[in-house]
């Protein structure tokens, strides 16, 4: 593996002005393929979806194929602009200079993918390589092994190795990746992982696009319509079985509608699911028996300090099923209000003032996500303006993924660089400025520093 990887790299230099003075036909026609193939396999990528961790097919659609169609469709359709040369305006000191803002590949990219969304997290930043004119080594997760074959054979089918290669294996091989020399890594998964990347990647200065994770709060306000909001949050929390990095992590409800919303997100979950969660096909499972008994763990804690299961709690090791769980009477001191969860439990906690709110979440590393929900435009906005997250959502959630025109990335612990849309592009993309000399009116400051020289120098001091 380490040769093939080696031989691959060598071949990848090779392509590198190639493949970055290519033209934007040529890179739309590679994006174009890409999306060919997964309209003519999508019940093969259903099909490994569902092998990895039992994931319903339409999830599949919804979270996976949807948004990697949607990216490529964006990025053709706004690719010829987002190559062209940005022209800026002139400073007064450089009158009869042009300067623009050039946009060139990186070179050598590597992109280390997560399991729980393991193909939309892995083309998605890819699109944007290969838009942006990049040669790239992908990296699919291990725990999502029939997910990372059919991408094996999805690249392979589509890309020489000296564009696109992907190699699957164990923690071992991006290891070993990390100790080569790239131009640019991105990485989704968790803080811990993404800090050894960050220490991979000082070694030779190379720059880091890090989507992590970490607590994402909701808070829903006084003035809220109940059922709505708790239908909102259900589908945001227990979709692909909590496994989503900007899931709701944890719940504040106001003391006004606690009692409501309760009962409202618990007739929610019987909806969505029926009264025997296990049984439902469009219940996902925890991709192995590792992470589960990490959340299993975070929920016996829980509960061993005080927590109550208001419904769920029910598992099932052998079959890594955890039911969708709502905890009442959370308190600070608990792993699950410390750790991020990565499944489907909501711990619920109340509040009095929004004040009590956003100390509290400021008190914490600050989140990927935050939601807030209520009916109170000036409520919604002080919750915004008294906390940093990466991205927000009023009256919703998870939805700010699929928003095109919208950077997507964390704050800090949570991530560093943005991603989607034009922000992929340009995280792929080296902004080289330009300036081009036209008229040289700067020689009329050249010395000798004369009286004439030194009334021009005067002025523009005093007029810049």
């Amino acid at each position: 593996m380490e040769n093939q990887i080696i031989e691959v790299l060598s071949l990848q230099k090779t392509a590198l002005l190639r493949l970055s003075t290519s033209s934007v036909s040529e890179r739309i026609a590679k994006l174009r393929k890409m999306e060919t193939y997964l309209m003519q396999h999508k019940q093969e990528l259903c099909d490994a979806l569902y092998q990895d961790f039992k994931k319903p097919a339409s999830e599949v659609v919804i979270a996976e194929m949807l948004g990697v169609k949607r990216e490529i469709n964006h990025t053709i359709k706004h690719l010829k602009s987002w190559m062209k040369p940005q022209s800026v305006s002139t400073p007064l000191m450089l009158l009869g200079t042009k300067g623009l803002v050039q946009y060139e590949a990186k070179g050598l990219c590597l992109i280390i993918s997560p399991w729980n969304y393991p193909f939309n997290l892995s083309i998605c930043p890819l699109v944007h390589a290969i838009a942006a004119g990049n040669a790239v080594i992908l990296k699919p997760s291990e725990l999502s092994p029939s997910t990372s074959a059919f991408i094996q054979k999805m690249i392979s089918s589509l890309f020489d190795k000296s564009e696109v290669a992907v190699f699957e294996g164990a923690a071992d091989v991006s290891t070993f990746l990390l100790e080569q020399k790239f131009d640019h890594i991105f990485f989704t998964g968790s803080p811990a992982i993404g800090k050894v990347v960050m220490a991979a990647a000082a070694k030779y200065l190379t720059s880091v696009t890090l989507e992590l994770g970490g607590k994402s709060p909701a808070i829903v306000g006084p003035e809220v319509n109940v059922e709505e909001a708790a239908a909102k949050i259900a589908w945001g929390k227990f979709l692909n079985n909590g496994q989503t990095c900007i899931a709701p992590d944890y719940l504040y409800l106001h003391e006004k509608n606690y009692f409501s919303f309760l009962k409202a997100i618990e007739t929610t979950v019987e909806t969505f699911y029926g009264k025997t969660v296990s049984k439902s096909k469009d219940y996902g499972r925890i991709v192995n028996r590792r992470h589960f008994d990490r959340i299993v763990s975070l929920l016996d804690d829980a509960k061993e300090k005080g927590a109550q299961v208001l419904f769920g709690g029910t598992t099932d090791a052998d079959d890594c099923f955890i039911a969708p769980t709502v905890l009442i009477n959370c308190t600070p001191d608990m792993r699950i209000m410390q750790e991020e969860i990565f499944g489907p439990i909501l711990p619920v906690m109340s509040y009095r003032d929004e004040f009590q709110v956003t100390a509290a979440i400021r008190s914490g590393d600050k989140p990927l996500a935050l939601y807030v929900f209520s009916t109170d435009s000036e409520f919604n906005q002080y919750i915004l303006n008294n906390t940093s997250s990466g991205t927000s959502v009023v009256n919703d959630c998870l939805i700010q993924f699929g928003h095109n025109e919208l950077p997507f990335g964390g704050v800090n612990h949570s991530g560093i660089g943005k991603s989607g849309g034009h922000y992929g592009f340009v995280e792929f993309s080296n902004q080289k400025s330009v300036v081009i000399q036209r008229t040289n009116l700067l020689k009329n400051f050249y010395p000798p520093y004369g009286v004439k020289v030194r009334w021009m120098i005067d002025f523009v001091l005093k007029w810049l």
